[in-house]
């Protein structure tokens, strides 16, 4: 989900850099850059994931005058590499998108909190939690991380969008739940369904492309 440009006022986008600049700062020195430039197949599945996602992020479609929507799929990312190689890629993936004159310059930061952050995070949240709560197994990874994970991970994504808004006194929040919160169940289930079927065929033809997915415990040991 992404704002029109020229909504906000300068300090929220300010802000969302400043918190995405600590953000990326603690990514970058956790980031295993050894592994990465030694390990030829990591770099070719990073390059790949994000040549998909620019081209799922250009399926868009326009819910009112200053919100788009479409498939976000950090679920899958988090899941595939962990959450901070997540962000590296889906922050590539976005700007990207911007030079392509596809998203706007002013909202980029707005886009890299709410698009990439935030889902991100939500998507390690969850993983974290079922791991800590739950048995392992296969099918809990698969519904609760995959298919539940992307569904509250866009969810929460889309609703801080919307508080956004309502926040910076841009539109009455009758206005936004109308013409946008009230939907965002209906965009949760397919971002799910998707995420969900591209994480069930990794985890049965490569599970060693994901790094979340630990294949002799939650298959080999039950």
């Amino acid at each position: 989900m992404n704002i029109s440009t020229g909504v906000l006022s300068q300090y929220w986008i300010w802000g969302s850099a400043v918190v995405y600049a600590i953000a990326l700062i603690f990514i970058i020195r956790r980031v295993p850059w050894g592994i990465i430039m030694r390990e030829r197949g990591i770099q070719h599945l990073l390059f790949g994931s994000a040549v998909i996602l620019v081209l799922l992020w250009q399926l868009r479609a326009g819910v009112t005058d200053y919100l788009t929507i479409y498939f976000l799929g950090i679920t899958t990312l988090t899941l595939m590499f962990g959450w901070d190689l997540a962000v590296l890629v889906g922050s590539i993936v976005m700007l990207v998108m911007t030079l392509l004159g596809i998203e706007t310059w002013q909202m980029l930061p707005i886009n890299l909190v709410c698009n990439i952050l935030i889902p991100a995070g939500v998507s390690i949240l969850i993983l974290r939690l079922v791991e800590a709560k739950l048995p392992k197994n296969f099918f809990i990874y698969m519904f609760l991380c995959a298919f539940a994970g992307a569904g509250v991970a866009v969810g929460v994504s889309g609703f801080s969008m919307a508080m956004i808004l309502w926040l910076d006194g841009i539109y009455p929040w009758y206005k936004i739940y109308h013409d946008y919160a009230q939907y965002l169940p209906l965009i949760m289930v397919p971002e799910g369904l998707i995420n969900g079927i591209i994480m069930t065929g990794m985890m049965v033809f490569h599970p060693d492309w994901i790094r979340t997915f630990d294949a002799k415990a939650y298959i080999d040991d039950q």
